[in-house]
């Protein structure tokens, strides 16, 4: 069996297996914030609160975090691009079955089981990524394979919007299901036609417990591992807990239509593909500290203007620099995911991913249980003050180890 060395050339990879690989990430953007702007329809149609109708996006992501810790060992041990094939089957399965379900428990639990099928996509995607592509080149391919989710982020959100006014809520899971069954085909067909190079996979010995815990203790043990998974955690927790509530916060506050309210929230996803179109220039222009800190502060700018705004109409550009701002903090730490543990590269963006989601959802709970006793304007400013924390502690970090590194 071939063993996991260094990264190798890109040379000679189908034309289709990275977009592919982002097609994928498109299914899992989708099914990650097509809820969003139904929460307030869920909320009147199972006669729960809209706290409680957010529940739909936390155990999607507690689900998508945990699950992480067994993909990524499990990439590693069968090749990471069988087992995206495999992730996306099982997700336009998952997909079928939330657009199925008849009551708000079976709904959560089809969403437990989406985030945990999701789970392998983008992660072992990211490693795939990392284990063919040279280090040198790999952010702006990250950053382009990339435009998957945050075109599914994007279309998700507007997708929702179009199926709560619609009163249709399950009809954007049947949607889902069939972008996974298409891409799934393509992912296996492609996989037979990978080089060796990019189906490497390693041996292991003993049980394959053991083996997952031995992989992330060993991850655990890095100093600079544990500072990138600790600062996404909190990137995600601080984001993303505001970030669930925009539509509902628009809707309400203003009036406008879950549509327009989706509409609005989908220019995020045109700031991130801003971003990634012009990747390689702004790295080099400001370097890996200077894009993450200037990244948390647009983030940061973009919450409180949506939090403090008198007119809806504010949050068009807010939404697009959020964008913007996020995925320059954001795919600076991806990058340093995919380099934190090059020999288990697998198991550390899993881990990495997984921090991620799990913030996520603590981020989204948190601030499901907040909204019974303040308002999302509110919840906005104070996520907005945590990314502005964050993401300059981590610039400075990332400063340093630069300087060591010289």
């Amino acid at each position: 069996m071939d063993t996991m060395t260094t990264t190798q050339t890109s040379d000679h990879l189908p034309a289709l297996a990275i977009p592919l690989l982002s097609l994928a990430a498109f299914g899992s953007g989708v099914s990650l914030r097509v809820m969003d702007p139904i929460l307030p329809l869920l909320s009147n149609e199972f006669h729960v609160g809209l706290g409680d109708a957010s529940l739909v996006i936390t155990v999607f992501s507690v689900a998508y975090g945990i699950a992480q810790l067994f993909f990524g060992p499990l990439g590693d041990r069968f090749g990471k691009y069988l087992v995206i094939a495999g992730a996306s089957l099982a997700c336009a399965v998952t997909a079928l079955l939330c657009g199925l379900v008849s009551n708000f428990p079976m709904l959560l639990s089809a969403r437990l089981l989406a985030g945990a099928t999701a789970a392998a996509i983008i992660p072992l995607s990211m490693a795939w990524i990392g284990d063919v592509i040279p280090y040198a080149q790999r952010q702006p391919v990250l950053a382009k394979f990339l435009i998957g989710q945050i075109l599914g982020l994007s279309g998700g959100v507007l997708l929702g919007g179009f199926a709560a006014d619609a009163h249709q809520w399950r009809l954007p899971f049947l949607l889902i299901a069939a972008i996974f069954i298409c891409t799934a085909a393509g992912l296996f067909a492609v996989n037979r036609r990978l080089p060796a190079h990019a189906r490497l996979t390693r041996e292991t010995e003993g049980s394959a417990l053991m083996h997952i815990l031995n992989e992330f203790s060993e991850i655990g043990r890095l100093p600079w591992a544990r500072l990138v998974l600790a600062t996404v955690f909190l990137e995600g927790a601080f984001l993303y807990g505001p970030f669930a509530f925009i539509a509902s916060h628009l809707h309400q506050r203003f009036g406008i239509s879950l549509t327009s309210a989706g509409s609005v929230i989908m220019l995020f996803g045109f700031g991130g593909f801003a971003f990634a179109m012009n990747a390689r220039r702004l790295v080099q222009r400001w370097g890996e500290s200077g894009l993450s800190l200037r990244g948390g502060i647009i983030l940061a700018a973009a919450l409180l203007t949506t939090g403090l705004a008198a007119q809806w109409w504010y949050a068009i550009p807010a939404c697009f620099m959020a964008g913007l701002g996020f995925y320059m903090l954001h795919n600076t730490l991806q990058i340093n995911a995919t380099q934190m543990a090059p020999e288990r590269r697998g198991a550390a963006v899993s881990a990495f991913a997984s921090s991620f989601f799990l913030g996520q959802s603590a981020g989204v709970g948190l601030a499901g249980r907040l909204i019974h006793y303040t308002d999302t304007g509110n919840i906005m400013l104070s996520g907005a003050a945590g990314l502005i924390v964050v993401s300059l502690y981590f610039a400075r970090r990332l400063q340093h180890k630069h300087l060591h590194q010289v």
